[in-house]
């Protein structure tokens, strides 16, 4: 086989993936476009791995003193050589991530942001030595890089001059090189998610106010900023008197392609790796995104199973992108939906669109205050992508992709096996109904937990349908620790979907499920139990010493289901 090049499973390092011949996707016509149209503060909102860190990367490689110009030979910026001569290697350049400012308390991420501004500040060590700088410019400087022992963390400047770090090196930076500093502050608001989550957001957003106020504001310093974040933070919240913030959303149809892959780019990447066959599957499970007026894939996920397909060509697509966060917001929605929303959500999982009107400038604090304002943070973080603009501001939204639908029916039954173990004594009498073989008694229970749960309709497949059922009925009984309880076991001929042994009464239950297309209860119950017969579900129980061996057909339909028990 000959050489590939490798693929930059998490790499966001510029520099790295071309001096290690990573595999990539030129987006280098970003700094054209930004180039010229650039505002003093420009700040692109993006879901979480979509490309933000890399192409912040790329803008400090380009624009920084004493760069590497040899990286961008065969780019597509490389062309343009003109604004390469005026504009490669020409500026000064901070560049901080604010992704690693946290901690569970706020002292803790004060230290974090110390850690990260310090260490940036450290680059600049010559500055120490420079000649247009006073001694009094130097014993500032000082206070930046000053480091030492104590619950302040290992940098210990003081929170005034923390306030003011970001100003401070942006002057002092411009007064050495006589020219004006491009400021990168990339993932600006993970410190507010995080001070969210954990109790001390005001004092966070006081920070980060006085933080970007003073860099942002009126700095003759700068000559300009380019921010990236998950959310557009209200400027009423952060960005208070800031006149000079231009804003790129998920909405604008400007730079739209430049984070995300486009179809053309998959396609050229799987073609490169050999890979041609896969790419209805990868379409499936990783496009569907719209940003602006473009169609893009998921860079995380398409670069991952990429990379698995190239390890084992039968590799299964994996949820990715979902597996790097906790997904909270899901939860949060789940626990905030009443019947209109639980239908909406059912809707959605259908591979419908549903109406809502976008609200795309929210503070943290007002995540939780409405249903509306959920739906708004769950399209601007990638769990819905829009379909078109109805008006003004509401727009066609829709799950992007099967990835998320996946994503969205694990955390339902999640949601669902939560919340109903809080109702113990009713959870109690379902299990226990069916070693007293009560049927009606299950059917009755189970038929109350449907209806107040989200269902799954109209999905592909009916093994899809009957897998979701199959998932909630197993989380209900898993309540019960002391019984031995296997799903999908192997026994007689085949696979039974549910076996339980209880060993202190020498029962065994077999449980076989199916989904009654058009409401056809009777019949799928009894093809459930013929199945059980024909395959001899009950040999592995037999041999296992039960001796009394109970058998259960069930059939579900949306938000009913039937019984039968033989």
């Amino acid at each position: 086989m000959s050489y590939k090049k490798k693929l930059p499973v998490g790499v966001d390092s510029f520099s790295k993936l071309i001096r290690q011949n990573f595999y990539y996707i030129d987006k280098t016509d970003l700094l054209m476009n930004l180039l010229n149209n650039w505002a003093e503060v420009n700040l692109f909102t993006r879901p979480r791995r979509f490309g933000k860190s890399l192409n912040m990367s790329m803008m400090q490689t380009f624009f920084e003193i004493g760069c590497d110009k040899t990286l961008f030979d065969g780019l597509k910026i490389s062309e343009e050589k003109e604004l390469c001569q005026e504009y490669m290697g020409q500026f000064p350049v901070i560049s901080v991530s604010l992704k690693g400012v946290e901690g569970q308390n706020f002292q803790e991420a004060l230290a974090a942001m110390k850690w990260i501004i310090g260490q940036e500040a450290l680059r600049f060590r010559f500055l120490l030595d420079s000649s247009r700088l006073s001694a009094e410019d130097k014993e500032i400087y000082r206070q930046l890089i000053e480091v030492g022992k104590g619950e302040s963390g290992l940098f210990i400047m003081s929170n005034d001059t923390l306030g003011a770090s970001l100003k401070i090196l942006s002057d002092l930076l411009c007064r050495h090189y006589g020219k004006g500093v491009i400021l990168l502050i990339d993932e600006y608001d993970v410190p507010l998610d995080k001070a969210f989550q954990y109790g001390y957001y005001d004092q966070m957003v006081s920070l980060l106010r006085i933080v970007f106020g003073n860099v942002l504001k009126t700095n003759s310093s700068l000559y300009f900023a380019v921010l990236t974040g998950c959310l557009r933070i209200s400027k009423e919240s952060i960005f208070t008197g800031l006149n000079n913030l231009k804003t790129l959303t998920i909405t604008n149809a400007q730079f739209d392609e430049y984070f995300g892959f486009t179809d053309k780019e998959v396609r050229e990447m799987l073609s490169y790796y050999e890979l041609e066959e896969h790419y209805e599957t990868m379409k499936e499970w990783y496009d569907g995104y719209r940003f602006g007026k473009t169609d893009v894939y998921c860079p995380w996920d398409a670069i991952n199973f990429c990379d698995d397909l190239r390890a084992d060509d039968e590799a299964y697509p994996q949820n990715y992108w979902s597996n790097t966060s906790g997904n909270a917001i899901v939860h949060r929605l789940l626990n905030k939906a009443d019947s209109v929303t639980k239908n909406e959500i059912e809707n959605l999982i259908a591979g419908n669109e549903i109406i809502k009107e976008i609200h795309q400038e929210l503070t943290y604090s007002e995540l939780d205050q409405s249903v509306e304002n959920l739906w708004s943070v769950l399209f601007t973080t990638g769990y819905l992508t829009q379909r078109g603009r109805v008006d003004g501001r509401k727009y066609r939204l829709a799950i992007p992709n099967r990835e998320i639908r996946e994503l969205f029916i694990t955390q339902i039954r999640e949601w669902f096996r939560q919340t109903s173990r809080n109702d113990t004594g009713t959870l109690e009498t379902f299990c226990q109904a069916f070693p007293q073989k009560n049927a009606a008694k299950i059917e009755e229970l189970l038929n109350e937990y449907l209806w107040h749960t989200i269902s799954i309709r109209d999905i592909s497949g009916r093994e899809k349908k009957e897998n979701f059922y199959h998932g909630i009925l197993l989380g209900l009984l898993r309540y019960k620790e002391n019984w031995l309880i296997k799903s999908n076991a192997e026994s007689g001929e085949g696979y039974s979907d549910i076996l339980i042994e209880i060993p202190k009464s020498r029962t065994g239950i077999i449980i076989e499920i199916k989904y009654a297309e058009g409401a056809a209860f009777d019949l799928s119950c009894h093809k459930a139990v013929e199945q059980i017969r024909e395959k001899h579900y009950d040999a592995i129980l037999l041999e296992d010493g039960m001796e009394n061996i109970i058998k259960y057909g069930i059939a579900f339909y949306k938000k009913r289901c039937k019984v039968l028990l033989v």
